[in-house]
C-alpha cells in the first residue's frame, strides 16, 4: 500500500463558513415568492424541517420547466444549468457536524469529510448527494462475483449493473496465464482489483485520477485483508508504475465527452478524445511479452449513434502494437423486471476485449 495515501485529502462539497445574507424558509411560507428570490440570485436557508427543502426543489423544478419549455438538446441543457444554479442557492445549516433541522437523515460524511470544522452551511443538493452516498456506504454494495459487500467511499464510482463484472469474472476464471503482477487502471470502488486477488494474482498495481477512489479502496483493502497485495497510486493511467505486468485491466468510461469534464465521477462516465491513444501507448511499455491486455467496454455509443467511433476497434485498425485474441459479449439486463427499456437500449451489450503484443 503506497504510503502517500495518508497525505491525500478527499474531494468534498464546498461549504460556507461565514454568516450568509439569506432568507429563512419555514413551512407554510410563500413558496412561489421564495423560488423567485432563488432564481434572482438570493440565498435561502431551509429551517425547521428537512422536507421543506424538498418542497422548494419540487416547486423550483416546476417553475423552471415552464420557463424552459424547449425540448431540444440545447433547451434541456439550458434548463439543467438554470436549475443547478438556483438549487445551489438553497442552503442548510450544519451544527456539530449534523443537519440543524428536524426529521433529517444522519449523514456520517458531514463528520468524516469535515473533521476540522463542525458548524457551516452547505447546499441542499449536495446534502442530498451525500445522503445517498452515505446510505450506500452503510448498507454496502453486494458483489456476487466476490461473495461480499463493498462500502463505497463518498464521490466514488461504483457499479449498479453487473453484466460487465460477470463477463470479466467468466473470462478470469478461464485465464491460464501468469498471475504474478496485474495492473488495474481506473480502480473506482476496487471491484476488479479484488476479483483479481480472489482469483490468485499475487500483486496488483491500481491507479485512479479520483482521490476519493484511492482513499476508499485503501480503506476497503485494509478491511478485507488485501492491503499487502495492492499498491494504490493517485494519478493518470500508469502514473508511477515502472514494471511490466502479466495482465493489464482497463474498464474505461464508455461514452465520449461532449462537454468539459469535472473531476471525480464525471471522468468515470465520459472519456476525453486523447484517453485511448495515451492508454495504448503506455500499455505497450508496461505489458509483459506474454501478457494480456483486457478492456471492458460497451457498444452503447454505437447503439445511440451508429457512426460513433469505437476506440478499441480504431486502435486495432490503425496501429500494430496489439492484436486481438478474444472478444466476448453479453446482453445488458434491465435493473429490475419493472424497468422498461427502450428499443435502442435493448440492443446494448457489454464487451470484453483481450489483446496481446503484436510482434509480427
Amino acid at each position: 500500500m503506497n504510503t502517500n495515501i495518508q497525505d491525500l485529502k478527499p474531494d468534498r462539497p464546498s461549504i460556507i463558513t461565514t454568516e450568509v445574507d439569506a432568507i429563512s424558509f419555514y413551512r407554510k411560507m410563500d413558496t412561489e415568492a421564495t423560488i423567485k428570490e432563488m432564481i434572482d440570485g438570493k440565498y435561502v436557508i431551509v429551517e425547521e424541517f428537512y422536507s421543506n427543502g424538498l418542497e422548494l426543489l419540487v416547486e423550483l423544478r416546476r417553475a423552471l420547466l415552464q420557463e424552459f419549455s424547449d425540448s431540444s438538446f440545447q433547451g434541456q441543457r439550458d434548463y439543467r444549468s438554470a436549475f443547478r444554479k438556483a438549487s445551489h442557492r438553497l442552503l442548510i445549516k450544519v451544527e456539530n457536524n449534523k443537519l440543524a433541522v428536524k426529521k433529517c437523515p444522519d449523514i456520517g460524511w458531514l463528520k468524516i469529510l469535515y473533521p476540522e470544522i463542525s458548524d457551516f452551511y452547505i447546499t441542499y443538493p449536495e446534502v442530498q448527494g451525500m445522503n445517498s452516498s452515505w446510505q450506500w456506504h452503510e448498507k454496502g454494495l453486494k458483489v456476487k462475483t466476490l461473495n461480499l459487500s463493498l462500502h463505497p467511499y463518498y464521490g466514488t464510482y461504483f457499479p449498479t449493473r453487473f453484466d460487465h463484472i460477470v463477463l470479466f469474472d467468466k473470462w478470469l476464471t478461464s485465464y491460464k496465464g501468469a498471475k504474478k503482477k496485474a495492473v488495474d487502471i481506473g480502480v473506482g470502488s476496487g471491484v476488479l482489483s479484488f476479483q483479481l486477488l480472489r482469483k490468485g494474482f499475487k500483486k496488483i498495481f491500481a491507479s485512479d485520477t479520483n482521490k476519493n477512489s484511492i482513499i476508499g479502496v485503501s480503506k476497503e483493502s485494509s478491511r478485507l485483508g488485501f492491503d499487502k497485495k495492492i499498491d494504490l497510486s493517485y494519478g493518470d493511467l500508469f502514473t508511477s508504475y515502472e514494471d511490466k505486468a502479466d495482465l493489464i485491466v482497463f474498464n474505461p468510461p464508455w461514452l465520449l465527452a461532449k462537454h468539459d469534464l469535472e473531476e471525480g465521477i464525471d471522468k468515470a462516465m465520459y472519456y476525453e478524445e486523447d484517453l485511448f491513444p495515451r492508454f495504448f501507448e503506455e500499455a505497450k511499455k508496461h505489458l509483459a511479452p506474454e501478457g494480456k491486455l483486457v478492456l471492458i467496454f460497451s457498444n452503447l455509443a454505437q447503439v445511440v449513434d451508429r457512426n460513433a467511433a469505437h476506440p478499441i476497434k480504431d486502435e486495432l485498425e490503425n496501429n500494430t502494437r496489439f492484436k486481438k485474441e478474444e472478444f466476448l459479449q453479453a446482453d445488458v439486463k434491465a435493473l429490475s423486471q419493472r424497468t422498461k427499456r427502450t428499443s435502442q437500449r435493448s440492443k446494448e451489450k457489454v464487451e470484453l476485449w483481450v489483446l496481446s503484443n503484436n510482434d509480427t
